[in-house]
């Protein structure tokens, strides 16, 4: 690991003041999961490090059932799964906030952390575009608010200018008879990156037997997170059944453009789609039904 210039900042003021001003390559730091190693093996180059763990917007937790999440940035996973109101109200995000790595992991890698990093196969990105969650970025210029599913560009890109910080991640209220879900398929059990992943969110009518709201995105198929708009939009209307499931996840299919390595085929992975996509919706309607 070469050397570099090492800051802790106390405000989003001057997070965004030392990331605009910074002469080379500044990075920020949060949770330090996928930065550290990536400076320690020299895969990434950093010339400052902007340690955000100190501002307290990137630090809140803030749920309410009529206004939804607020999550900061820089919050640690253990403290989502570890709270009982987001278990109950955001599963979904549950299902990724729980094989974020292992559990050492999981005390410092944050969701947004993961969202920056901007893999295709970030397991926690899916949910946030399922879960409608917008992202609040901060900068030298002011304040935006963009989708989730519109925050990755290309594998490992986003769209953060230079001098801006991720602040937090917003999620709408649930609202009743919902639920969702997250699956990937891994080698492995624990620590692995998806071969294919999978969340769903849905809103059933009052009677609980048809949709009348639906969310599907897809993970590790494309080359960022994608949102199946058709899937998703298809679904509005249909029996909660599995045959409505199965033909769910032929339409989102349509959107995985995945590529063959040495974990998986292209052929399996789009395969994968439609079977994760048939297994979320059906866990997805299991809790929205409680």
């Amino acid at each position: 690991m070469r050397s570099f210039e090492y800051e802790a900042p106390s405000s989003l003021a001057e997070a965004t003041a030392l990331l605009a001003s910074a002469k080379g390559t500044a990075r920020v730091l949060a949770g330090g999961t996928d930065l550290v190693v990536q400076l320690r093996e020299r895969l990434r180059d950093a010339d400052l490090v902007v340690d955000v763990k100190h501002i307290p917007e990137l630090m809140e937790l803030n749920y309410s059932p009529g206004m939804g999440l607020r999550l900061g940035a820089s919050v640690p996973c253990y403290r989502i799964y570890e709270n009982p109101d987001l278990v109950a109200t955001y599963p979904a995000l549950i299902d990724a906030a729980h094989i974020v790595g292992g559990w050492q992991i999981q005390s410092r890698a944050s969701i947004g952390g993961n969202l920056c990093t901007s893999s295709p196969a970030g397991d926690t990105i899916t949910t946030l575009i399922a879960l409608g969650a917008h992202c609040v970025i901060a900068g030298p210029h002011g304040n935006r608010e963009v989708p989730a599913q519109e925050f990755c560009t290309a594998p490992g890109k986003n769209l953060l200018q230079k001098g801006e910080i991720l602040v937090a991640i917003v999620f709408p209220g649930p609202g009743q008879k919902s639920g969702s879900a997250y699956e990937r398929f891994i080698p492995r059990n624990e620590m692995d990156i998806a071969v294919a992943g999978v969340s769903s969110w849905v809103r059933l009518d009052a009677a609980g037997k048809t949709i009348a709201e639906a969310r599907v995105a897809l993970a590790a198929v494309a080359p960022t997170p994608r949102f199946a708009s058709e899937a998703s939009q298809w679904l509005v209307g249909k029996p909660a059944t599995a045959e409505t499931f199965a033909h769910a996840g032929e339409l989102a299919k349509k959107v995985a453009s995945p590529i063959s390595d040495m974990r998986g085929t292209a052929e399996y992975r789009t395969h994968l789609v439609g079977v994760l996509t048939k297994r979320t919706l059906a866990k997805a309607v299991e809790r929205a039904c409680g």
